[in-house]
């Protein structure tokens, strides 16, 4: 049987039309969408980027201002780190002095009765000043050598000069150039020439020049400066006796006392271990000094040292004092050292020794 042919009409030919008319009209709008789209998200990102840009900013300022604060953060811990070790340390030493008034509670020490120790004892040192002026009215003019100062005036009254072997130790640390801490720092970065006409250090070596006019002229004597050490003041007189009746040799020690310059720190370990170079000990020693030790037999490892560690080292250094010989003390106090009086003025009082205090006019 043979197929039927299909027939083509007009009507299918215009469907045909429409329906490719519709497509291209599809294909040419989501054409035309497709761009405007694309044009709308390139503002948005340019927009976004700004934003962007402006953020990045922001932060690179946060940055910097956050490196600013951690600078800052560590200037002040370590600002809070130096106020707690200087807290520290006040508390130690509120500690200590409460440690000490406790000890004295303990011991049952009144103010009252130590008013009156003291009291006796300076009646009776009293009367040993005036025994002492009456023997050195008696001794008139027999001075090993005149000591020009005012007048007839006695710098130091109450000294026993007396003993056939007396040893004089000068004080050559740095503090004795002033009684005033901030005067000492000064001090001790100026000229040798301004150090050497401090007054508080011509008044200690005009003090070992005076003592040395008044030695008994029978007597033989041995004067020696320490700071760290401790030398003779004429080196080659270095663990020997020198007598008296030697005019000559008393003026060079003279001289050389006073060509000497104060600088280190001060070891009374070193100064009574000076005793031990002579060949026999001393009967009577003077020290002339501004307060306790800075330092033992060894140099410490701290560049500071509290009250109590000051009045332990003169504790030791005391143990190295030969028994029975009097310790007479030339004191020139100096500022934030007051404890250094007491220990003093006990070493005269357990040696039969002598304690004098001077003002800042001592010769």
């Amino acid at each position: 049987m043979a197929r039927a042919r299909r027939r083509f009409t007009t009507f299918n030919l215009s469907f045909l039309d429409i329906m490719s008319c519709g497509f291209g009209a599809v294909v040419l709008v989501f054409l035309i969408i497709d761009h405007a789209i694309e044009r709308e998200a390139d503002a948005i990102n340019a927009d976004l980027l700004s934003e962007v840009s402006l953020l990045e900013e922001d932060i690179r300022e946060g940055q910097a201002g956050l490196v600013k604060l951690k600078n800052t953060l560590d200037t002040v811990s370590l600002d809070v780190v130096t106020a707690e070790g200087r807290a520290d340390r006040i508390r130690k030493e509120i500690d200590e002095i409460n440690a000490l008034l406790a000890a004295l509670d303990e011991d049952g020490a009144s103010k009252e009765s130590i008013i009156d120790t003291l009291k006796g004892e300076l009646s009776q040192l009293e009367s040993e000043v005036e025994r002492l002026r009456a023997t050195a009215e008696k001794n008139a003019g027999k001075s090993a050598r005149d000591y020009v100062g005012d007048g007839n005036r006695q710098y130091l009254t109450g000294m026993n000069l007396g003993g056939r072997r007396i040893l004089i130790l000068l004080d050559a640390s740095a503090s004795m150039l002033d009684h005033r801490i901030v005067n000492i720092i000064r001090l001790r970065n100026m000229s040798e020439q301004v150090q050497a006409q401090a007054p508080k250090w011509r008044r200690a070596t005009n003090t070992v020049r005076w003592l040395t006019a008044q030695l008994p002229p029978s007597s033989q004597y041995q004067v020696v400066y320490f700071n760290t050490e401790a030398k003779a003041a004429l080196p080659e007189t270095e663990g020997q006796w020198l007598d008296v009746s030697n005019r000559s040799q008393l003026e060079a020690v003279g001289d050389a006392v006073t060509k000497l310059l104060p600088s280190g720190g001060s070891s009374l370990h070193a100064a009574f271990d000076a005793m031990d170079k002579l060949p026999l000990r001393p009967d009577n020693i003077f020290i002339i000094t501004d307060g306790l030790p800075t330092q033992g037999d060894k140099k410490p490892k701290a560049t500071t040292i509290s009250g109590a560690d000051r009045e332990k080292l003169f504790r030791e250094a005391v143990k190295k004092l030969p028994k029975g010989v009097p310790i007479n003390t030339i004191l020139a106090p100096m500022e934030g050292d007051p404890m250094a009086a007491a220990y003093y003025w006990q070493l005269a009082l357990g040696t039969q020794g002598s304690f004098i205090s001077p003002s800042k006019d001592w010769p």
